[in-house]
């Protein structure tokens, strides 16, 4: 084949343009699958990307709801605790006012058992009259008050003690007529529910009346007008006391007017013996 002329392209020359164009075509397609590979990874990179974006979120969501759980049992936890707490401080504070109240009344009995060994440890009268009045001023916390026996032979109440009143003042008394009178008859004491810190003192009209009596024999009444200003008000403990002290007292009374009796008849009769041995 002959050679193109007039500015033509020789058959070497063709050849040699065309593997020209096949190497840039080469590269471009190279080029170019490159590029899609590129962008398959960025694609996949991206779309892992948005995978771990979107992963923390949602453990960031179970995180925060497990938080918010623990925080609300913490919370109930705490209303347990302190509702407990509660009913112990007040179960303490039930044992603390029931302490002092059992101590209290341990020291009363243990008052009222000296004070009754004092009362049984003599036959004189006038010693026991003495105990039993302090007794009623220290241990009942009496101001005012008066112990009054029956005059076996006239049948009169007169008082035998006084303290805080006029002994010769105290009134003449009626079996049945009024709070002195009823007590000494019925042989039941006279004791209020509350006290009136304002109210007078009258003789007729005790704040507390206790029969003196052994058995169904009542021989003398103890009347107590006004307590001292710290007491406010009569316990259980202190209605105890009342009946307890009655009967010791009553009992003491009546054992050393029995002993007074005696013992005057026998230096009577003592008396008269030596005479007429004389």
């Amino acid at each position: 084949m002959g050679d193109i002329q007039g500015g033509g392209v020789s058959g070497d020359g063709y050849i040699e343009r065309r593997e020209e164009i096949m190497a840039v075509m080469k590269k471009t397609a190279s080029f170019t699958e490159e590029l899609l590979q590129e962008n398959e990874r960025l694609r996949q990179r991206v779309s892992t990307l948005e995978a771990q974006k979107s992963m923390p979120v949602a453990a960031d969501n179970s995180f925060v709801q497990e938080l918010m759980e623990r925080l609300k049992q913490t919370e109930n936890d705490k209303q347990e605790l302190f509702s407990r707490f509660q009913e112990v401080s007040e179960e303490n504070r039930n044992f603390a006012e029931r302490y002092v109240e059992i101590e209290a009344e341990n020291n009363n009995l243990a008052n009222l058992y000296v004070a009754s060994y004092q009362l049984h440890s003599t036959l004189d009268f006038d010693e026991v009259i003495q105990i039993i009045t302090e007794i009623v001023i220290n241990l009942i916390g009496a101001e005012a008050f008066a112990i009054a026996l029956i005059d076996p032979k006239t049948e009169v109440v007169k008082a035998v003690s006084a303290e805080g009143i006029r002994q010769e003042e105290f009134p003449t008394v009626k079996l049945g007529e009024g709070v002195i009178g009823k007590v000494l008859a019925d042989g039941e004491p006279f004791i209020p529910d509350a006290l009136d810190p304002e109210a007078k003192i009258d003789l007729t009209k005790p704040i507390v009346a206790v029969p003196l009596k052994i058995k169904d024999l009542v021989f003398g009444v103890l009347c107590i007008y006004r307590f001292f200003e710290q007491k406010k008000e009569l316990v259980d403990v202190d209605r105890e006391l009342f009946t307890l002290l009655a009967g010791h007292a009553a009992t003491a009374i009546f054992s050393s007017r029995l002993y007074t009796d005696s013992n005057r008849k026998l230096q009577t009769i003592q008396g008269l013996i030596q005479l007429m041995a004389s």
